[in-house]
């Protein structure tokens, strides 16, 4: 056989042994880390480029299927409707209402917002908080405003409905001088029910919240020492533990210091056993700083609450303390010192309950000059005890 016959021979061999071992790789789902993309319509496999067919509808989807699996490990599709993180602080409700409250300055607006973490309390003037359920929080001052989630020994009950119905508290601001008007609910409290949001006569009750960063303890101490002025605090337990020294030199100033939970939570998000282990916990963890019980003075993270944990606090003995006066300082005050100090004058009236946020830097700044205007006005400030609870029916 000449040697031109042999090579066609072999040539013809070659051929058929290749066609006999190809693979149709149309059919083969590559995961997306595996491909490179070249120009159009060609796929980088082992270092060569080769021609693709388009996938039929069945081969498409375990196309798609392919590349969610071959994505990092992590990686999640956005969700519709993403909960709030834990808040405040945050945290569960609208620009208007707050980690701890809100205050409404006309009517009182449909609900729909998302809730702010701790010192986002609702300013005067503002509107009802709503639901702190949805949208998610931006980056929350409240570090532990979801920590009770995990702890729940059965899942919490069904919301919404009857005598668990989320409450938001707010207010309706009125001309300077006089007291706002407070929300419905307030006429259908349970008779009994332990709870005061505004007091009578000429004084004036300053209540700090910490359910936030601590801020400028110093200062703030420096101006209520300096003033001989009493205030009311309502700290988280985490705060407690991270600095027990101001609290027991609170106390020995002689300054209320009542219970906010230890966890700063959304309380409508807690089975009964999580919140009465809350306000239990707290109470130890006072005695334990301290050397004393605690004032039987509660108040809900966030304002939230419903007519059942109401009723739960209440039977505990405590009276939940709302407000009359709150400011929008969640947030950075434009005008700095000057906001909160207008905030609060601008809605002095008798019996006025104030919430302030310790840990507004603007708050604190502005507090000696509050103090003394409010006593230019003819109001003097007093603990909570002074006041004598609203009837309930």
């Amino acid at each position: 056989m000449n040697p031109t016959a042999r090579m066609i021979m072999l040539t013809a061999a070659l051929g058929a042994l290749l066609t006999g071992c190809s693979v149709k790789v149309e059919d083969a789902v590559q995961p997306e880390a595996a491909k490179t993309p070249t120009a159009a319509g060609e796929t980088a496999e082992g270092g060569r480029a080769k021609e693709t067919k388009p996938a039929p509808k069945e081969t498409a989807g375990k196309e798609t299927a392919a590349k969610e699996a071959a994505k990092p490990a992590g990686e999640a599709k956005p969700a519709a409707d993403a909960k709030k993180s834990g808040s405040g602080e945050a945290q569960p409700k609208d620009a208007a209402a707050g980690a701890d409250g809100a205050a409404a300055s006309a009517s009182k607006p449909a609900a729909g917002g998302s809730a702010k973490p701790d010192g986002a309390d609702a300013s005067a003037g503002a509107a009802k908080p709503a639901d702190s359920a949805k949208n998610a929080a931006p980056a929350p001052r409240n570090p532990a405003a979801a920590a009770v989630g995990s702890a729940a020994s059965k899942p919490a009950p069904a919301q919404g409905t009857g005598d668990r119905k989320a409450l938001s508290w707010y207010y309706m601001k009125k001309p300077k001088g006089q007291v706002p008007s407070f929300p419905g609910e307030t006429k259908s409290y349970p008779q009994g029910t332990k709870a005061l949001w505004v007091g009578t006569g000429k004084k004036v009750y300053l209540t700090i919240d910490t359910g936030g960063p601590l801020g400028d303890t110093k200062l703030l101490m420096k101006s209520l020492r300096d003033n001989k002025a009493k205030a009311n605090f309502f700290i988280a337990g985490y705060n407690v533990k991270k600095d027990p020294d101001f609290v027991r030199q609170l106390v020995k100033d002689g300054h209320l210091v009542a219970n906010h939970t230890m966890t700063h939570s959304d309380m409508n998000e807690q089975t009964d056993e999580q919140i009465v282990k809350e306000i239990k916990d707290y109470e130890k963890l006072y005695k334990e700083v301290t050397g004393e019980n605690i004032q039987p003075y509660f108040r809900f993270p966030y304002g939230r609450y419903n007519m059942h944990i109401l009723k739960t606090v209440s039977d505990m003995g405590y009276t939940s303390v709302f407000w009359s006066t709150a400011m929008r300082d969640w947030e950075p005050r434009k005008n700095g010192a000057e906001d909160p100090y207008n905030d609060i004058m601008n809605n002095l009236h008798d019996g006025n309950i104030i919430l302030m946020h310790q840990g507004s830097p603007e708050n604190i700044q502005a507090l000696d000059r509050i103090i003394k205007e409010v006593r230019k006005a003819g109001y003097e400030f007093a603990l909570l005890t002074d006041i004598k609870p609203p009837a309930t029916p």
